[in-house]
């Protein structure tokens, strides 16, 4: 299996996770060029943006601390591109999460890290 099948096979196991909680899903992989998302949903009436990360063990990291400071800027750059063209969600408030998934275990961590265009360190 290649990077891009495992990636689609964990976001598919994360988007299944997320739906049992109460999570609709609106779309996933939404690209536009300043970044993609992976999915994006709405669960307790906000608009959520949900970044899937994968790792088979602990052994190079966990995997939500690869979504970095880069990674969080570009996530918001494209949250802001598709509330402007999905002009119906944009009343909604806004929520940036992260789904980890290490081996089998998954931790999905709510309001992982806040809005932000700048280029600042957030920390877990």
């Amino acid at each position: 299996m290649n990077k891009r099948e495992t990636g689609r096979k964990y976001e598919e196991q994360a988007a299944r996770y997320l739906a049992d909680r109460g999570f609709v899903l609106l779309a996933r992989n939404f690209r536009s060029r300043q970044g993609e998302v992976d999915l994006i949903g709405i669960h307790e009436n906000c608009l959520v943006f949900v970044e899937v990360k994968y790792r088979r063990n602990k052994a190079a990291g966990l995997p939500e601390e690869s979504v970095g400071w880069a990674k969080q800027v570009r996530i918001c750059k494209a949250s802001d591109f598709y509330r402007i063209s999905h002009p119906g969600e944009s009343s909604r408030q806004i929520r940036y999460d992260v789904v980890a998934v290490c081996g089998e275990k998954i931790c999905w961590y709510q309001n992982a890290f806040p809005y932000s265009r700048e280029k600042q360190r957030y920390s877990w």
